[in-house]
């Protein structure tokens, strides 16, 4: 089978899934690798972020923003229906959690009428 196949991506969409910064993206292809939907392909140019074909078919899984070896090189962009509870900031520490993650933080005491479920013991 020797046909050329081309992959045109989809401009009508609305859809931003994701935001690749240029800076750090090395253009490794590990997210591309890692996507269950399989909405990106590699550039065809060495060391460019990948191209997005399919973002209407993103689960917004985060397992590119996982897999990604360089810091900040690409955020994921949930739908605004989806932003409230996915991203949390821990009130004492400031440091950012965010749904699905490899290391989740340990779960709160469960409040139950002002007391802790550890003070009731």
């Amino acid at each position: 089978m020797n046909q050329t196949v081309y992959v045109v991506p989809n401009p009508p969409t609305p859809n931003r899934i994701i935001q690749f910064d240029p800076g750090n993206c090395t253009g490794c292809n590990s997210c591309v690798e890692v996507c269950p939907t399989d909405v990106m392909m590699p550039n065809p140019e060495q060391y460019q972020p990948p191209i997005i074909v399919y973002p209407e078919e993103c689960w917004y899984c985060g397992g590119c923003v996982e897999e990604c070896s360089e810091s900040g090189a690409l955020t994921l962009l949930h739908p605004t229906s989806q932003r409230i509870s996915v991203n949390w900031k821990h009130r004492d520490t400031g440091e950012v959690f965010r749904l699905g993650m490899k290391n989740p933080p340990p779960a709160r005491p469960q409040i139950v009428s002002g007391r802790s479920a550890a003070s009731r013991k």
